[in-house]
Parts: C-alpha cells; sequence; structure tokens
C-alpha cells in the first residue's frame, strides 16, 4: 500500500499522544470522489468520536484511543465503524513503559530493520459544534511473547498482504487478522524518559538509553 498519487508522505512524527492528529489511510468516503474504492491518506484525530456523539468534546468521558479486538461486533462505540470504516494508521514504532511505579522505563517497539508498518484501526466522522470531526482508534489484541513482557495487550499489527483486505472485505472475514503479529518480526529497546512529554520530538526519542 502505498499513499495515492500526488499525496506526499506524512511529516515524520516521533511523540503522537492522543488527542493529537494523525495521518490515516482509508476508503474514499461516499461522496467525495468520482470513483468509488479509491483510497485516500487524511488526517484525523486519535480518539474516535462516534457519529452518534454531538456533544463538545469536553463532555466526552469514556476512552477511545483504543478499540479491544474481541469486542468490536457488540460495541455501541465501534461497532459500525468495524463494519464500515476500517483503516489504516502508518507507523515505525510505537511506545510502552513498564516496571514498577515510581520508576518505569519507556520501550520504544517496532519491525525489525525499523521498517513502517500499519496498525489496524476504525475511523469515524462526527458532527461537534456545526463543524465534522474525523477521529481514529487504533485495535488492540492480545500480546505476542516479546510484548506479553511490558503490557498485557498490543496494537493489531496488519502484514502488507493484508491492507486491502482489512480496508474491504466483510467483518467475518478479517477476524483472522487480530492475531499478534510475530515476535521474531519485531524487537523492543529501552529508551529516554523524554517520551513521556509529548512536547519532545526528533530522531534522539528513539535512540537507545
Amino acid at each position: 500500500m502505498i499513499p495515492p498519487a500526488g499525496v506526499a508522505p506524512p511529516e515524520a512524527a516521533y511523540n503522537i499522544a492522543p488527542t493529537q492528529y494523525a495521518p490515516i489511510i482509508r476508503l474514499t468516503p461516499e461522496g467525495e470522489a468520482q470513483t468509488a474504492g479509491t483510497i485516500q491518506m487524511a488526517p484525523a484525530m486519535w480518539g474516535l468520536v462516534p457519529s452518534w456523539w454531538h456533544q463538545p468534546l469536553k463532555e466526552k468521558k469514556f476512552s477511545t484511543f483504543n478499540a479491544r479486538a474481541e469486542g468490536l461486533q457488540e460495541s455501541n462505540t465501534f461497532r459500525g465503524s468495524f463494519r464500515h470504516r476500517r483503516c489504516l494508521i502508518p507507523a515505525s514504532g510505537f511506545y510502552e513503559w513498564t516496571g514498577p511505579k515510581g520508576n518505569r522505563t519507556p520501550y520504544a517497539i517496532g519491525l525489525r530493520n525499523r521498517r513502517w508498518f500499519c496498525f489496524g484501526g476504525l475511523w469515524d466522522r462526527a458532527m461537534i459544534d456545526g463543524s465534522e470531526i474525523d477521529s481514529f482508534t487504533i485495535i488492540t489484541t492480545k500480546p505476542n511473547d516479546l510484548m506479553a513482557g511490558l503490557h498485557t495487550r498490543m496494537p493489531v499489527i496488519l502484514d502488507p498482504q493484508d491492507y486491502t483486505r482489512w480496508l474491504t472485505a466483510s467483518t467475518k472475514e478479517v477476524e483472522d487478522l487480530f492475531e499478534p503479529f510475530p515476535t521474531d518480526a519485531m524487537h523492543a529497546w529501552p529508551v529516554g524518559a523524554a517520551v513521556g512529554n509529548v512536547r519532545n520530538q526528533g530522531p534522539g526519542l528513539i535512540e537507545e538509553a
């Protein structure tokens, strides 16, 4: 999967936090293009706001940064997006903190050779105060052996050969993609505590501590 023709790759960001905007890859929403099924890269806010939510965002008290794969079909928040608005979230890695409270260590996690990949995600569009807001969530699943030492969950990482199927197939045809990504294809390394402040950016954040 590559960005649509004429669309530049997103600017590198090394510390994206919930409520910030990040690029997602999705099927072009109905009415935005002449050709059905085209693919576009678009900005969306991390933290899905369901289409039925119309109150100010500050009144939204439930967390939607992540969505558990096991409950998507039953969730009032995620069910519609799982059926009709799946997306890919391009990334080169993510962070996780582990250790006892007060002495936690951040780790960067990525694929071997630092290659790019895509999380499996969902997006939605809500009308808030007269403005349309596109937002997304990252789907999580049970951890592989690498991630089990860091956290009880891990994001769903998709193989490039499955990108099109994730965007276009029925829900039944994509449930097998929720299996944790192979351990031997991933690695993790400790990084500095600077990643704990979202204002910090730059490639120095992913250098091994």
